[in-house]
């Protein structure tokens, strides 16, 4: 695999974590972008979030269950350990 395929696969792999976390957030009723500004408040809109939510993310009532376990070990995988940890607060709340 040389470099430009392994940025490829990356990418790839990124958006796949990106539309866990927001199709995991809406399975929810939570707002994506509002738990990713909890968990990076000093980050700007998150562009590649915000294209995820429009082009792929589909409605609570259509989309597939994503085990909270799930999310959390995908996210943890790419560093995200903020929103891995915005997300564990989110369980913990909806559980009380």
């Amino acid at each position: 695999m040389n470099e430009k395929q392994l940025v490829e696969a990356y990418e790839r792999d990124e958006n796949m974590m990106i539309l866990v976390f927001a199709q995991w957030c809406v399975n929810h009723d939570l707002d994506p972008m509002e738990l990713y500004a909890k968990a990076y408040p000093q980050q700007k809109l998150n562009e590649s979030l915000k294209k995820t939510m429009d082009d792929l993310v589909v409605p609570k009532h259509e989309a597939e269950h994503i085990p909270d376990q799930t999310v959390i070990a995908v996210l943890e995988i790419f560093g995200n350990t903020d929103l891995a940890q915005a997300v564990h607060e989110a369980i913990s709340g909806r559980k009380q």
